[in-house]
């Protein structure tokens, strides 16, 4: 149960770890559609591997373009891409950074995919029974009037009539299911070869501290987009909360009530009230607003925080009587 915690903690960490354990569960998800798919071969010459070949090819594309969908790295480089250089400039290696950590995450799906059909073999023996030399095996039925290809053509349906008390199905497929999974297995190594030699030989040919600063800002531009997302959110309620508070006080008529009303009540109404406008920042008409997000998109700010970081601070500092500083605080 703890090893599960933490599990969820790490998914739930930052962006990325969370675009990690969605396309995890998007892989998980394509071998239980595979699993359940009922794969029925036509058994017919014509469209064995018109067939097989769609269906090895076709829920991978599915697959990329909803993991191209649901990456959050699709959208921030879309719009670092886009965007109208401002007071920010391009950094194009960010885009570049982007682009590589969809793509990676989107491809994982679709190798999955194609890697359980192949270590399966139906759809290998449904697309390649007919480009089996039968005169390897023994035991071809002769007696059906078929030609030698349709015969073939028909070794994936084992409940095929022709068939019946024949092992001359299992051999061949047994032949040609030892190629897919030879087949599969070589591209699953391939690619642990490939992304071990490329993880080692990598730091020998890039400057980390290059990468690190890629890495950097492309986690920036996600965490300012996320950030400006949930400003927009809770200025927009504030905004909304003012529009119907003034409605329905514009709607009243004017009364009077003599209440006692407690001090600390008013106060704390007065505090909830002017933090209420301090989140508004001014804004009170709806082309005040139009005219900030066109600021934002068109002209992003510069990223420099130096006024922030080096605000004024009032120091205090306490003398005796003759002058001489005893302690300061700030």
């Amino acid at each position: 149960m703890e090893r599960l915690k933490l599990v969820l903690q790490y998914f739930q960490s930052n962006s990325e770890s969370i675009s990690n354990g969605i396309c995890i569960i998007l892989a998980l998800v394509s071998v239980k559609l595979y699993t359940s798919f009922d794969f029925n071969c036509p058994c017919l010459p014509q469209y064995n591997k018109l067939y097989s070949l769609g269906v090895m090819i076709v829920p991978p594309i599915i697959l990329f373009f909803l993991g191209v969908l649901i990456n959050r790295h699709t959208g921030v480089m879309m719009d670092e891409w886009m965007r109208p250089i401002g007071n920010r400039s391009k950094n194009p290696a960010v885009v570049k950074y982007l682009f590589s950590a969809m793509i990676q995450r989107a491809l994982l799906a679709p190798m999955v995919w194609i890697l359980v059909t192949l270590l399966d073999g139906k759809i290998f023996i449904c697309a390649f029974s007919v480009s089996v030399d039968p005169a390897l095996f023994s035991g071809l039925p002769n007696n059906t009037g078929l030609d030698v290809i349709k015969i073939m053509a028909k070794v994936p349906c084992k409940e095929d009539i022709i068939f019946r008390n024949s092992s001359f199905r299992k051999a061949v497929s047994r032949y040609v299911r030892c190629y897919s999974q030879a087949v599969g297995w070589s591209i699953l190594l391939f690619l642990i070869v490939l992304g071990a030699i490329g993880r080692l030989i990598k730091p020998c040919f890039d400057d980390h501290a290059t990468f690190l600063q890629t890495r950097y800002w492309s986690n920036y531009l996600d965490v300012e987009q996320k950030l400006f997302d949930e400003t927009c959110v809770l200025h927009a309620r504030d905004f909304a909360r003012k529009c119907v508070v003034q409605f329905f006080e514009d709607m009243r008529e004017d009364t009077v009530l003599h209440l006692p009303h407690p001090p600390f009540i008013a106060n704390s109404r007065e505090a909830w009230e002017e933090e209420e406008e301090e989140r508004l920042h001014g804004i009170s008409k709806q082309d005040q607003m139009d005219q900030l997000l066109n600021k934002w998109y068109y002209s992003k700010p510069e990223l420099d925080v130096t006024r922030i970081a080096h605000r004024p601070r009032t120091c205090v500092t306490w003398e005796d009587r003759d002058g001489k500083t005893l302690y300061s605080d700030v």
